[in-house]
This record gives C-alpha cells, sequence and structure tokens, in this order.
C-alpha cells in the first residue's frame, strides 16, 4: 500500500509538471468567474420566469438543477478530453529506458506501479471535477437561495467516466508503449462510438433489418463503456436526487474498467524490460 502511495504522489507531481491539467484547472476558474459574474448581473425571478413561460410544470428546483448541469456538463466534457490528452503519455514515459530502469530496481511491484500510475492520474482529475462542480453549485444555489445536495455526486459519475477510459488507455499504452492509440481510441469511444451505440439501442434499432448488423451493434454496445450513458442520463438522474434507474451501463463500464486494470497488469508483468 505504501507503494502505491508513493506512486501516487510521484504521478500527481508529474501531473501539476503537464500544463494541460492545470490547463483544466485555469478552465474552471475561467468557468466560475463568468458564472459568478453573469447571475450576478441578472435577475433570478426573469430567469425563472423564462424557463416557466416555455415549461409551466416545471418546478423550481429543477429549473436551478437544469442550469447547474447546463453550465458543467460542456465544461467537464472539455475538461476530461484535456485529461485523457495528458493521461496518455503516463505509460508511454514511465516505459522509456531508464525511467523503467529506475523503478524496476526499486522494492516496488510491477502491479503497484500501475495502480499507482492509474490512481495517482485519477486523483488529479478528481480533484479538478469537484473544484468545479462545487464551485457551481455554491454559485447557483446562492443566486436562486435552492440547495440541492445531489447535484454535488455527479462528481463521481464523471470521475467514473475518466476511470474507465483511462483503464483503457493505460493497457493500450502497455502494448504500443505509445501515447496515440490509447488517446484516439478512448476520443473515438468518448465523441462517436457510445454516442453511436446510444443511439442505435434508443432508436435505430427497430429501422435495422439485417440481423448480422444488429446483433454486431448489439454486442458492441454491451461491451463498449457507456460514457454517454454516464454523462448525460445517469447524471441527469443523480442530479435530480431520482437514482439511478439502470445499473447496466455503470456494471457494464465498471466490469469493462476492471478487466482492462487485470489485463494491464498481467501484460506488464510479462514484459520483458
Amino acid at each position: 500500500m505504501k507503494n502505491i502511495l508513493q506512486m501516487i504522489l510521484y504521478t500527481l507531481r508529474e501531473s501539476f509538471a503537464r500544463k494541460v491539467f492545470i490547463f483544466f484547472f485555469g478552465l474552471s476558474c475561467i468557468s466560475l468567474i463568468i458564472t459568478g459574474v453573469i447571475f450576478g448581473l441578472v435577475d433570478e425571478s426573469q430567469i425563472l420566469q423564462s424557463f416557466f413561460s416555455s415549461n409551466k410544470n416545471m418546478a423550481p428546483g429543477n429549473i436551478v438543477m437544469m442550469i447547474e448541469l447546463g453550465i458543467v456538463s460542456p465544461v467537464a466534457s472539455i475538461g476530461l478530453l484535456l485529461s485523457i490528452f495528458s493521461a496518455s503519455s503516463f505509460i508511454p514515459v514511465l516505459l522509456e529506458k531508464g525511467n523503467i530502469d529506475l523503478f524496476l530496481s526499486k522494492p516496488i511491484s510491477r502491479a503497484q506501479l500501475i495502480l499507482g500510475k492509474y490512481f495517482g492520474g485519477l486523483l488529479v482529475v478528481l480533484l479538478n471535477i469537484a473544484f468545479l462542480v462545487v464551485g457551481i453549485w455554491i454559485i447557483i444555489s446562492l443566486k436562486f437561495s435552492y440547495w440541492n445536495p445531489s447535484f454535488v455526486w455527479i462528481i463521481v459519475t464523471i470521475t467514473f467516466t475518466f476511470a474507465v477510459l483511462y483503464s483503457l488507455i493505460i493497457f493500450l499504452g502497455i502494448i504500443t508503449r505509445g501515447s496515440l492509440l490509447g488517446m484516439m481510441t478512448a476520443y473515438f469511444i468518448f465523441i462517436v462510438l457510445s454516442p453511436l451505440l446510444l443511439l442505435f439501442k434508443d432508436q435505430f434499432n427497430v429501422f435495422i433489418k439485417n440481423d448480422f448488423i444488429k446483433r454486431l451493434f448489439e454486442i458492441l454496445y454491451y461491451i463498449v463503456p457507456k460514457t454517454q450513458e454516464l454523462m448525460v442520463k445517469i447524471n441527469y438522474e443523480i442530479a435530480s436526487g431520482q437514482g439511478i434507474s439502470d445499473f447496466q451501463p455503470v456494471i457494464s463500464s465498471f466490469l469493462f474498467l476492471i478487466l482492462m486494470l487485470l489485463f494491464s497488469i498481467l501484460l506488464f508483468q510479462k514484459k520483458d524490460f
């Protein structure tokens, strides 16, 4: 456990040396400042009235929650893209000649090296996401005098989304000893594949007549991490206090995470350096 903690601290220092994570923090700061200025100048009653005019059945609490999600979701998505870009180089740098020799000469196992790198990168993203979400929550809650503690729990969902993609990045980083494949695969899943598979599941499934294509999409849906559902549907359910209606996306994504980490450790242990 001590070795893992040391690797986490090492990864934290490495993360702060990379300006991308600092840029994520700066992006959060700018978002908080702009939100504070804008909502400090506008009248909250006018905002509520504009929402009521389009949907008279919407409760004030739901309006506040939608405003919070509308600010956090795009900023958090950009932050995750930046985090993927930065984290994709952690393993390739570790595997460079000289670096890996130094670490393997120390009393630390290869599994501890991988887990330390994993949880270190995860911790940086968690801190950034928590800073953004809590900051937006405080600003909007103070403005509208409505406090919804459930909203803060989306910190877990957003961080978990990155955790799943990061496990894949580590696995591909060990295979290729490079950052490009892991980064591009994570981007493809997050931006294209996961939204496309969800669209197939919810809307296009009935229009596909070819059984092979339909079965292929179904298999891909259950294999690929459900980043779209985590960032949109489940985030909304958690923020609104409803609770998660369907745990399948969470469970299947978690199993994907565990398998990627397990394969990464097994593969890393067999590598000859």
